[in-house]
């Protein structure tokens, strides 16, 4: 392993944990407004109330009795996610993609029973999967659908986007492409793929996998170079949008695009991870201090969208 100093880091503009925690998370996050992101049905609530577009909620499981009536609520649903609402890092999603009356098959083509779903929806209400181990509930949401544009670029999941958001300008992106060593998540440290994206373009910049670049899909072959995703304005500005939503001055915003329904916003993290530069091959910092340089913020979020692409190409 190659070992860099503590001041070639400096110079490559990269932000560490400390800098991350100090600088950003504590002066521009206040902590009143953590509830907000952490829990994602409150996140989802909120994102309806300012027409945000989310995937639609099916319904909510609180209480371990209705575990045992669950079949009943499921009927109808051929497709759903399962999720805690106070998860972190992908930790308790479980993904059904079509079923068989109680049978339910993942992506990955392994099966479940009904004991298994309610399992899972027992140790998700008991709080195995929730921040700080507390008690939280279920959701259980519509599924997404793979959009024509990532075929091939992602295998047994859904890739989604992540956009790290700084006082309302969105400053860095990444695609996130699931695979079979991730399970189907879009977790890049259970071994999805990260591509880093001009924020300029929505184009790939570079990608890696458990932090070495790569250059094509491991379980596709599908070269990663040829990457842009379509629409790119109009999902930086429903990025831009969830700092109205949150009063978060710093935060992941998580984006997925559905076949049918476009853009829509998956959850939000006010504690985003530092994997984003690794993915972009370059550090955040100075686009970081750029923003916070600005005497004056742009009130719109599409004015803030055109300042970052203009800004920060490439």
């Amino acid at each position: 392993m190659k070992w860099i100093s503590p001041a070639r880091l400096q110079n490559l503009g990269i932000q560490g944990m400390n800098r991350r925690n100090l600088d950003f998370i504590g002066r521009y996050n206040e902590r009143r407004l953590y509830p907000l992101v952490d829990d994602k049905l409150k996140t989802k609530i909120l994102a309806n109330q300012y027409a945000v577009p989310v995937a639609q909620l099916h319904f909510v499981v609180r209480h371990q009795h209705e575990v045992r009536h669950i079949e009943g609520r499921l009927e109808g649903l051929q497709g759903f996610a399962v999720k805690p609402a106070k998860g972190s890092g992908g930790k308790g999603i479980l993904i059904v993609s079509e079923r068989s009356g109680d049978t339910f098959v993942k992506p990955s083509g392994n099966c479940l029973g009904l004991d298994d779903l309610r399992r899972h929806l027992s140790n998700i209400l008991a709080g195995l999967y929730s921040l700080s181990g507390v008690p939280d509930v279920a959701i259980v949401e519509d599924l997404i659908e793979l959009d024509d544009c990532f075929q091939g670029y992602s295998h047994e999941g859904i890739p989604d986007l992540r956009v790290i958001v700084f006082r309302g300008y969105p400053v860095m992106a990444m695609l996130r492409l699931a695979t079979h060593a991730s399970d189907g998540k879009a977790n890049l440290h259970q071994g999805a793929v990260g591509v880093g994206l001009d924020i300029a373009t929505g184009r790939c910049l570079n990608a890696v996998q458990f932090h070495r670049p790569v250059q094509v899909h491991p379980d596709t072959g599908q070269k990663l170079k040829d990457i842009h995703v379509p629409d790119w304005p109009s999902i930086l500005v429903l990025a831009a949008r969830c700092y109205e939503m949150t009063g978060l001055g710093y935060m992941g915003t998580d984006i997925v695009i559905d076949r049918s329904r476009g853009p829509l916003l998956l959850e939000l993290n006010a504690r985003p991870g530092l994997a984003i530069q690794i993915a972009n091959n370059q550090g955040i910092l100075p686009r970081l201090e750029h923003i916070e340089s600005l005497a004056g913020l742009r009130p719109e979020p599409e004015a803030r969208v055109r300042y970052a692409m203009e800004t920060f190409s490439g």
